[in-house]
């Protein structure tokens, strides 16, 4: 018998407010990655000053947002938003899904919309 195979994806929440000052340490770099392929290496930064104060999450067995739309995701969804600002948010709105050299395109509109529940059953911790 063979076991189903699971992504897991966690989202966090973004709230448009005051800037954040430890995802400062991220749009400081953009520039430097804007095309896709480009790499930094960040140091003594650690990933989890980006969390919210609270943990609490939704969480569902859902799919991929891009086809195949396969139904193999365990989506955590923390309950808790953080805040950024428009001028990071504009940072991020400015990377592009193309490499050097080749017709820009702006990262933007890569959701998908609401899908409906089909079923399934949304938990929280």
């Amino acid at each position: 018998m063979s076991r189903k195979k699971y992504l897991q994806s966690s989202t966090i929440k973004i709230h448009l407010g005051e800037c954040n000052s430890q995802l400062k340490k991220i749009t400081d770099q953009l520039d430097t990655i804007k095309v896709k392929g480009n790499q930094h290496r960040f140091t003594n930064f650690d990933p989890s000053c980006l969390l919210p104060h609270s943990l609490d999450y939704w969480t569902y067995l859902g799919s991929l947002t891009v086809p195949p739309l396969l139904e193999s995701v365990i989506w955590i969804i923390l309950r808790e938003p953080i805040s950024v600002c428009s001028e990071q948010l504009a940072k991020f709105r400015n990377l592009l899904c193309t490499g050097e050299g080749e017709h820009a395109y702006c990262m933007l509109k890569n959701f998908r919309p609401p899908q409906p529940l089909r079923g399934r059953e949304v938990r929280r911790n």
